[in-house]
């Protein structure tokens, strides 16, 4: 029995769970999903689950990259994103190899590349892979479509592949975007599920060079997108355009939130997606078991190794409006 496992990384969206200990209902602001989901005309087919589904998800596949202007050869699934970056680093790293994990950043990138049997490494240029994720969670710092092509070359030319996490990018600024940029040395993430609001059907998509998608879609476990899943998936990416409306109601709230924080007095990280890293004077495990007496649950980024930040998920005006009254009366 291997004696060396990463501790399991802590996340956000924890809300069922709370709900189990008898609190009743609560807003979610810990989860990052689209406050403002397109609305899709899809109806579950329970005539489906009679059947498994083609794991080698061709209809999906080819949906998807009419959608991007991809090739379905290009394109991986997954259950969640989550699974994806696991699938990556089991094809892509073991013994010996390291990766660059910048922090703080999705603890599931560190995670993945020591179960795989790799390591993390501070020295960018003896890493075998570079994880980015942009927009940065939890910070939401977001680098221009230039920087990152730039950074790919640097990764490409020392031998190294980039692998780029785009999971809120839809909801942020599309343009910035390298969805469109086949090179063998990239392998691209996204998510679906929070872009559509239907976190718990878990699914994730990745591009890559085929010979790569190959690799990665041999190691994922066969199966992993169930039938619902890839229904509602093929629905939505025919209705995909509609996240554009998505992307303006949260940057006019995104705004909103600002300036109320500004009134606050409380520093946060200049936001360009559905969240807000917020600095607190307060030790951040206090101020969120404050919130939560009060119906609100937020992030707690202490997993970040940021001991007084919390994270909150832009959500609609009015419990936006319940976030800031709520945090007026919990902080000091």
């Amino acid at each position: 029995m291997r004696d060396n496992l990463p501790e399991r990384a802590e996340h956000g969206g924890r809300v069922r769970w709370h709900r189990t200990r008898e609190m009743g209902e609560l807003l979610d602001f810990s989860a990052n999903v689209n406050p403002y989901p397109p609305d899709i005309p899809w109806i579950p087919d329970v005539s489906a689950l009679k059947d498994y589904p083609d794991d080698r998800y061709v209809t999906l596949k080819e949906e998807i990259g009419r959608t991007f202007g991809r090739d379905a050869a290009e394109v991986a699934v997954g259950n969640g994103s989550v699974e994806l970056i696991r699938a990556f680093c089991s094809a892509v790293l073991g013994t010996g190899d390291a990766a660059y994990v910048e922090s703080p950043t999705f603890a599931e990138y560190g995670v993945s590349v020591r179960l795989a049997g790799a390591r993390c490494t501070a020295d960018e240029n003896g890493a075998a892979v570079r994880f980015l994720c942009n927009p940065n969670n939890p910070t939401g710092k977001l680098l221009t479509r230039v920087e990152v092509l730039r950074l790919l070359e640097g990764v490409a030319g020392r031998g190294a592949c980039l692998f780029l996490d785009e999971a809120f990018i839809e909801l942020s600024d599309p343009a910035q975007s390298v969805v469109d940029v086949s090179h063998e040395n990239l392998f691209l993430l996204r998510s679906l599920t929070k872009s559509f609001a239907v976190p718990g059907i878990r699914f994730g998509y990745a591009f890559g060079a085929p010979e790569l998608i190959e690799r990665v879609e041999t190691v994922r476990l066969p199966w992993t997108v169930n039938a619902f899943a890839e229904s509602f998936a093929i629905e939505a990416f025919r209705h995909y355009d509609l996240l554009e409306e998505s992307r303006e109601r949260i940057a006019r709230e995104r705004a909103w939130l600002c300036s109320r924080l500004d009134v606050l007095n409380l520093g946060y990280a200049p936001p360009s997606a559905n969240y807000i890293l917020i600095e607190v004077p307060m030790e951040a495990e206090v101020l969120v078991g404050r919130l939560l007496s009060r119906g609100l649950l937020v992030r707690d980024c202490r997993s970040f190794g940021l001991p007084r930040h919390i994270r909150v998920a832009v959500r609609t005006h009015e419990e936006n409006r319940q976030l800031i009254e709520a945090l007026e009366a919990c902080l000091p």
